[in-house]
């Protein structure tokens, strides 16, 4: 019943269940500080953290296409599949503080504490796809594989609603003012293995149940933007900036009606 070989398409659904490891964030803000149009200090800080993400578990339409071959006068074969799921996971840390120390130059020189605060963090994965090598046995009905390799998957990261704070002279106060946001898309590299069997209602249609476990690698990116903020009688102006990365690890399992050809 199995073919000895065949191209095959198929669709079906998967129950993911994806973490969010090595998430770091560093933030920064460097400002120049003016009192009636002249400036009477600068000062900068910086600081990281990392921010603790929860996982996602979720339900998700997936496809793939692939080839399969046995080995001459072999029950083994070997083959390769290309699969993509629309996973759309996705973490969010609500209020991210990002502790700060820095210094200021001016007549009255210090140092100062501070954080920069996120209303919240949020990262999320989208598209995953893999490219599998895979080997196997079949038997009358079925074939057993196992198989790894390369994969790609759409990352977003956004940062919301972040303010600059720094507690100077026994004040806190907020020192870039309007809340600013901050957010990229990158596609990140990463590997997948993955074991799984078929069963063939006739040779042309078959189901195929499979396990497949994905890690990315970490995925970087910085921001920057500027500000503007009054105070007391003191207008603030300067840059905020830093830069984040994290990973992800989905475990999927998935079945799928698949056409063979």
């Amino acid at each position: 019943m199995v073919p000895r070989s065949a191209f095959f398409l198929g669709i079906g659904a998967s129950v993911n269940a994806t973490s969010f490891p090595d998430q770091y964030l560093y933030a920064q803000g460097v400002s120049d500080i003016f009192q009636n149009g002249a400036q009477v200090a600068y000062g900068s800080a910086g600081g990281s953290i990392f921010p603790s993400l929860g996982s996602d578990v979720n339900v998700s339409p997936n496809a793939q296409m692939g080839y399969f071959r046995h080995f001459d006068g072999s029950d083994w074969l070997w083959g390769a599949k290309f699969s993509y799921n629309y996973l759309d996971a996705e973490s969010t840390n609500e209020l991210v503080r990002v502790p700060q120390y820095g210094s200021f130059t001016s007549a009255n020189s210090d140092t100062f504490t501070g954080n920069v605060v996120l209303r919240s963090y949020e990262t999320r994965i989208k598209h995953q796809m893999a490219l599998m090598p895979f080997i196997g046995r079949s038997f009358d009905r079925s074939f057993f594989y196992a198989g790894a390799g390369p994969s790609l998957a759409q990352a977003e990261t956004n940062l919301n609603g972040m303010i600059g704070f720094a507690a100077i002279n026994d004040v806190h106060e907020n020192i870039t003012g309007t809340p600013a946001n901050f957010s990229s898309t990158q596609w990140a590299l990463g590997g997948a293995a993955t074991f799984g069997a078929t069963y063939f209602f006739t040779s042309e249609w078959f189901v195929d149940a499979s396990y497949t476990y994905t890690v990315t690698n970490t995925r970087n990116a910085t921001f920057s933007g500027y500000f503007a903020s009054s105070s007391d009688g003191y207008d603030d102006t300067g840059i905020i900036s830093g830069n984040y990365s994290g990973a992800f690890h989905t475990q999927e399992f998935k079945i799928s009606l698949n056409r063979a050809f």
